[in-house]
């Protein structure tokens, strides 16, 4: 396809994709029991795409109507040069929202770097204010880590930072409420997201799922839920606020309430792979091609070719008839 400023990324549904979420890494000093329950070997140094690489497909993708963009990993802060990184992505006029998802144990030495590379927005991962619970769950002991990382991001002025949690029912369920009470004491947007069958056994995955309509009941347990309207650029969270709240709590629904028929998302995993759905298996090689010389046209086209890839809505289930062939960690998150 002939590359040009006005070519809008749109699916065989109609449905306009600019959000591009980007893998800088495979690595995570965490091993989170539904992420990374265990660790594939890291990939080598020449099997991840450099940061010019990842920078160049920004580049192009912006020019097919990508503005959003998001950095995750594995841990993105394992990657170096990443404040360098996003110093280069604020260069591109057209991105309106950069933002950075990591699980906070690294955060406290670099949110200054971060700050001042340019990086607003920032997704902290806690699923447990329980240091004992927090220590099972990622397999290390790092709890107070994460939590001198909020506080350090909220003191340099990082606005919104949000809180994800993944609610697993027998484990954090009990938790909600204590979480949810974050958003009453400080300016932050807790994120609570159900349990999804990936890098576990899908039937055992099951016991630990807990849908959005009851996490919403024992919100209301504080009080009642005023809801919050979505903005352009928000993601797919069912937004709510508690009188007086200076922040504010919101619902994921990956399972029961799936955001199917308006996700904008393309990823991009670290090893150089457009992936249209987080729960399906398609992806699209770029690194190949673009290591092989491939023109910019070229590799906008393949952008294309994955997006023809988005199915109406994902197939995942706990009935385990579909299964991922990677791990979250290593798609990116």
């Amino acid at each position: 396809m002939k590359l040009t400023n006005d070519t809008p990324l749109v699916d065989t549904f109609a449905r306009r994709v600019n959000y591009l979420r980007i893998s800088v890494t495979d690595r995570c000093n965490l091993r989170c029991r539904y992420c990374a329950p265990s660790m594939p070997p890291p990939l080598d140094r020449d099997e991840l795409l450099s940061l010019d690489e990842i920078s160049r497909l920004v580049r192009i993708g912006v020019r097919l109507g990508i503005n959003k963009v998001r950095l995750t990993g594995g841990e993105p802060l394992c990657r170096r040069g990443l404040a360098g990184f996003i110093q280069q992505l604020r260069r591109f006029a057209a991105i309106e929202d950069i933002s950075l998802t990591t699980n906070g144990t690294m955060l406290a030495d670099q949110a200054g770097e971060l700050k001042n590379a340019g990086l607003r927005r920032i997704n902290i991962s806690l699923d447990t204010l329980d240091r004992d619970k927090f220590a099972r769950l990622t397999g290390a002991d790092r709890f107070d880590n994460v939590w001198d990382g909020i506080m350090t991001a909220a003191q340099m002025g990082f606005n919104p930072i949000k809180i994800n949690t993944v609610v697993m029912n027998g484990f954090n369920d009990d938790e909600i409420e204590k979480l949810a009470d974050l958003s009453m004491r400080y300016p932050f947007h807790i994120r609570f997201i159900e349990y999804m069958p990936i890098g576990t056994d899908p039937h055992t995955a099951e016991r630990y799922f807990l849908s959005i309509a009851d996490m919403r009941g024992r919100l209301k347990r504080l009080g009642p839920l005023i809801p919050i309207a979505s903005t352009r650029l928000d993601g797919p969270a069912q937004r709510y606020r508690f009188e007086g709240a200076p922040g504010e709590v919101g619902l994921i629904g990956s399972m029961s309430s799936h955001f199917c028929g308006s996700c904008n998302r393309l990823r991009l995993t670290a090893d150089g792979y457009l992936r249209p759905c987080l729960l399906a298996n398609d992806q699209v090689d770029v690194k190949t091609p673009m290591r092989s010389g491939a023109s910019d046209d070229v590799l906008a086209s393949l952008f294309v070719r994955a997006i023809r890839q988005k199915k109406g809505e994902h197939r995942m289930s706990f009935s385990g008839d579909q299964k991922l062939r990677r791990k979250m960690v290593s798609i990116g998150g």
